[in-house]
């Protein structure tokens, strides 16, 4: 069993290799100086608001141009939270389904992310300094992985802006709240 300082160090690198926004804790480490800061979970972001939709509640409805993820919950109300969402080329609209959540998720860019950033490790694993933050929902269509995500942050300040590459990041505290209301198999709207 690694110790706890062994346990960060692994986090920590992968976090900075993987360019990730802790140039404060990657110089703490570099200068042997002692454990770096844990990620701050982030602000809730979510508000309980009127929201017209045939959609069942249970559903899921994102609206990237507003970059907010709704949870309907009764007729004519949903649950807002603000997130982030792919960057220019990077956006998708359609109809999928959360196949498996995942609490304190490891990460493994998908061969096209790492082809693009070869900079990437193969594999962040699980804990504060992941990428995917404190949860993640994956998406499925057709009983297929999109390899897209609704997930975490251990960068709360990279919530709501035009910044992924096709997920949908929302603070850790928010994913936290929403990880427990939806079910496996509910109905994702992405338009």
């Amino acid at each position: 069993m690694p110790s706890a300082r062994r346990f960060a160090a692994i986090h920590l690198a992968g976090a900075c290799l993987a360019g990730l926004t802790l140039v404060s804790a990657c110089d703490l480490a570099s200068a042997g100086s002692g454990l770096p800061p844990l990620p701050a979970m982030g602000p809730s972001l979510r508000k309980a608001v009127a929201f017209e939709t045939g959609e069942q509640p249970g559903t899921i409805v994102i609206r990237k141009n507003e970059k907010a993820l709704y949870l309907v919950t009764g007729q004519g109300q949903a649950l807002r939270y603000q997130i982030s969402v792919g960057r220019d080329g990077f956006g998708w609209t359609g109809t999928v389904k959360i196949a498996s959540k995942t609490e304190w998720p490891e990460w493994r860019p998908p061969k096209e992310m790492r082809a693009r950033q070869p900079e990437l490790p193969a594999m962040v694993p699980a804990g504060p300094y992941n990428p995917l933050g404190a949860r993640a929902l994956y998406l499925s269509r057709d009983g297929r992985d999109t390899l897209y995500r609704i997930h975490g942050t251990n960068d709360p300040k990279g919530v709501g802006f035009d910044g992924t590459s096709g997920c949908f990041r929302l603070t850790n505290t928010d994913v936290i709240d929403l990880f427990k209301r939806v079910a496996v198999g509910a109905k994702v709207v992405v338009e």
